[in-house]
């Protein structure tokens, strides 16, 4: 028999090209990034989080120009525990600068935060955990659109979006994480969600660089559309 090589896609913009790449955009909403919300009467500063959002919003920007995929995520939790069970509502009062009352479905808090917020078409992915794979239909619809690279940006780098991009990439996407595209409330966690992508998981990259793949003509979707492409 002989042996079957996959191909790679080792050069970056070839990587991380518009036609095929999806923005995920994690949980920057209220309850997580704005003042007299949930996380900031939990206690958590929000300097960071507040601080990408003007970095996000310069490549979202690109992302819809270049005709990336966008996606946002955001948190989702069921009135009167709807959603919790016993293991989580218990690590959920215990973690640091956390609320079990945090992006309550359909309430403000739980609305994405204005400069980000989703256009028409736009996809929107509602989680009950931490992972924006966990028990939604993420995987399906990236899949759907023909999408081989995901860049992970949003709150927190150690708990949501690391939850995420370690499953981005166990389900077989190459992965980006731009460093001023997420944040943490404690910058060493952050740091350290870093060094781990760059260890086992993906690349460390930054805005600039993906929005400037994203403008070259190259990078651009044919006219081919991606669900035409995946079949």
């Amino acid at each position: 028999m002989n042996a079957r090589h996959p191909a790679i896609l080792d050069a970056f913009a070839e990587r991380f090209a518009a036609a095929h790449t999806a923005l995920v955009i994690i949980d920057m909403q209220n309850d997580f990034c704005v003042d007299g919300y949930a996380a900031s009467a939990a206690g958590r500063p929000l300097a960071a989080a507040q601080g990408i959002i003007p970095s996000i919003a310069r490549l979202l920007a690109a992302a819809r120009e270049a005709g990336v995929l966008v996606c946002h995520v955001g948190f989702w939790t069921l009135p009167d525990h709807g959603s919790d069970s016993g293991p989580w509502l218990a690590q959920r009062r215990r973690s640091t600068y956390a609320s079990d009352r945090i992006a309550i479905a359909d309430t403000h808090g739980a609305a994405f935060v204005d400069a980000l917020a989703p256009l028409g078409g736009e996809l929107q992915i509602r989680k009950h955990r931490y992972s924006a794979f966990k028990g939604t239909d993420l995987d399906m619809l990236l899949r759907a659109q023909g999408i081989r690279s995901v860049v992970t940006t949003g709150v927190s780098t150690n708990v949501c979006v690391e939850s995420t991009l370690r499953e981005a990439f166990e389900l077989g996407y190459y992965l980006c994480v731009p460093r001023d595209g997420c944040a943490s409330w404690d910058a060493s966690l952050h740091a350290a969600t870093l060094r781990n992508v760059e260890a086992r998981f993906g690349i460390v990259g930054d805005v600039d660089g993906l929005t400037e793949v994203w403008r070259s003509p190259a990078s651009a979707p044919s006219p081919l559309s991606r669900k035409d492409a995946a079949r």
